[in-house]
């Protein structure tokens, strides 16, 4: 019988409110809350299958696994902190959990574009102050509508099919870009980036981080955009090089931004980010629900029995 040893090296991340149980994964499972680089390697031996969640596994650390290891989990959709090269020369398989948080990353890009549109951030600082002029007078901050608008969808997966779905429903037109060529379909239409960063009324990213995406949106590319437009990003914050969007709101070069991940997480407290009028920051929530988490595991679970059985899913280092 396979050794059925599964290791969680940051449990802590998804089980941050302790209300997660990880012995679905196997009769043979130990969960830690967090682990630093100097502690992997220990906690690993003997273990079967590694559980991470963002967690940097180098290649130097792959190189360094006992043999024991054939399996890499990563409890999210991205994969970018896991070095598949060295897990590919290890003959270590590497899975990740697609789409349990499809439905909820969509609805948060929606509640950014929403709040946006109403400037509800700059609304809920008035009532902070005491300021209720808004109810008195006539309504003093801008208020547009989503129907006729144009959103620009970058990358076409799960979530960004999410989004789409919802943003038909609310009569937006939809352009798309996506890495691979795709046919147009009904209210959905396929252009380059830079034609979707010219067009877009609201700019929405949903695209893996890799090498070719790391700072997609930079300077140059928000100089493409609207002055009117707003830059949603549900997906990795490092898809924007945070530094030139600080720049373009606070020269008011775009309209605004959606942020529910950033480059650096959590980002310093002095980030402009937390202050600027013209944003809405939050921290990373979109897979953060009970729900959501619960569905986490259970992939998790689903992932790790096929593996025992010799039936991997979501295998994403072949």
């Amino acid at each position: 019988m396979m050794n059925q040893k599964v290791v969680v090296l940051n449990a802590g991340k998804m089980n941050y409110d302790g209300k997660l149980d990880f012995s679905a994964l196997s009769p043979d499972v130990t969960a830690f809350d967090d682990s630093n680089q100097e502690e992997i390697i220990d906690r690993i031996q003997d273990a079967c299958v590694v559980v991470t969640k963002e967690l940097p596994v180098t290649s130097e650390m792959i190189r360094s696994f006992p043999d024991s290891v054939k399996l890499i989990c990563e409890a999210g959709t991205g994969y970018n902190n896991i070095a598949l090269d060295a897990a590919r020369e290890r003959g270590i398989k590497v899975c990740n959990v697609p789409a349990y948080s499809s439905h909820r990353v969509a609805h948060t890009a929606v509640m950014l574009m929403l709040n946006l549109a109403s400037t509800m951030q700059t609304q809920i600082k008035m009532l902070d102050k005491g300021d209720k002029s808004n109810f008195t007078d006539y309504l003093k901050v801008p208020h547009i509508e989503l129907n006729g608008k144009t959103i620009g969808v970058v990358g076409t997966g799960n979530i960004g099919r999410q989004v789409i779905r919802i943003a038909q429903a609310m009569d937006m037109k939809v352009l798309c870009s996506a890495r691979r060529h795709h046919q147009d379909e009904d209210n959905m239409k396929f252009v380059s980036l830079d034609e979707l960063l010219k067009s877009s009324d609201f700019i929405t990213l949903h695209c893996p981080l890799t090498p070719e995406t790391h700072h997609m949106i930079n300077e140059k590319t928000l100089a493409m955009m609207k002055s009117s437009a707003f830059l949603i990003n549900t997906s990795r914050g490092a898809l924007i090089d945070e530094c030139a969007l600080i720049k373009a709101l606070q020269n008011h070069q775009i309209a605004g931004a959606g942020l529910d991940v950033q480059e650096i997480e959590p980002p310093a407290d002095d980030n402009p980010l937390f202050t600027l009028d013209n944003v809405i920051i939050t921290p990373h929530m979109g897979w953060k629900g009970m729900e959501t988490r619960q569905r986490l595991v259970g992939v998790l679970a689903n992932n790790v029995r096929g593996f025992f059985a010799g039936n991997p899913v979501n295998i994403v280092s072949d």
